[in-house]
């Protein structure tokens, strides 16, 4: 049976210990082992065990493996369990003291994470300042693109191309559940590091290509792609893409350069398209089964900012999940 899986499974302190861990943020194998203070090999073997029965979740970046908490949405099992543990910590000192120690080792991964990403940033910084200097401050693009999507719930979101995670960051607080994707290593560590202040479960960072979304489709009601398409050779495809995860009434959300000439942008940021006239976004919303909404512009330099929306045809719009409020 599967309980009897699960029991198994929470029959020893190390992984009891693991799952509370991994109820506070997303670890790889060896953050894990350093806080635990075991070997990866030791630590993986408790990993096999907790992810065969359910309980965890396991997923590849690169070279590193990460582990999450399964979600407890909908599997009244998984949401016993943690809150037995819970219960356990209140209730038992031993176990209590552990696991406290257990989190206060978390302190040195959160600032290893910090040092990495500012690491990265002090290298990049005065390519992204130029960039930046082009176009309207973020903080309007920010305002305007919360402006646009009003106060309809978000649902199930997915930021494609998620860079820094601030996107995911900014919609946390309005969506039922985040998952901020991109095909850089370096950027899904840097979101990382912005993110691991948010509640664990609450964005799920994963890797791939907006050109072959892992995900089974009708999987998101909203999907935004920020400062992405650009980069697409094809953005007929990616936006295909983005049209097949959407759920019906959902709606697609793309925040990029309106038309311009500035052709050293290829070389310099690798920009495969130069902006996008609103006729041109319009037809590739329509062909992959979007309905385009009238666009909006920001002119604060020289780059034009737009914001184009689309729902997504085939049924009529539904009531959105709202997120839960914390417990």
């Amino acid at each position: 049976m599967r309980i009897e899986i699960i029991m198994r499974a929470l029959a020893d302190p190390t992984r009891l210990r693991m799952m509370r861990l991994l109820g506070v943020m997303e670890l790889a194998v060896g953050e894990l082992a350093q806080v635990l203070g075991q070997s990866q090999p030791r630590v993986s073997r408790h990993i096999g065990i907790l992810c065969d029965a359910g309980l965890a979740d396991r997923h590849r970046e690169g070279s590193w493996v990460f582990l999450r908490a399964q979600s407890a949405a909908g599997r009244p099992v998984v949401e016993a369990v943690a809150g037995l543990l819970a219960a356990a910590e209140e209730q038992d000192a031993e176990f209590r003291a552990a696991c406290e120690e257990d989190r206060r080792q978390l302190a040195a991964i959160r600032a290893a994470r910090d040092e990495s990403a500012a690491s990265y940033f002090a290298a990049h910084a005065r390519d992204w300042d130029r960039l930046r200097s082009l176009h309207s401050p973020d903080v309007q693009v920010e305002a305007r693109l919360l402006e646009a999507l009003g106060d309809v719930p978000l649902g199930a979101v997915l930021d494609i191309g998620t860079g820094t995670g601030r996107m995911a960051e900014m919609f946390a607080p309005r969506a039922a559940s985040i998952v901020a994707l991109d095909k850089s290593l370096d950027m899904l560590r840097l979101a990382r590091a912005k993110l691991q202040h948010l509640p664990a479960g609450g964005v799920e960072l994963v890797q791939g290509d907006f050109a072959n979304l892992p995900f089974a489709a009708h999987r998101f009601d909203t999907v935004l792609l920020h400062h992405v398409l650009h980069f697409a050779q094809d953005p007929a495809a990616a936006i295909a893409e983005a049209a097949r995860v959407t759920r019906p009434g959902g709606r697609i959300v793309i925040v990029d350069f309106a038309s311009h000439e500035r052709e050293e942008l290829r070389e310099r940021y690798a920009h495969a398209r130069l902006g996008f006239t609103d006729n041109a976004m319009a037809e590739l919303l329509e062909d992959a089964g979007y309905r385009a909404s009238a666009p909006l512009a920001l002119h604060g330099g020289e780059l034009v900012v737009k914001i184009w929306l689309g729902d997504r045809d085939g049924a009529a719009a539904r009531q959105l999940p709202r997120k839960k409020a914390a417990q």
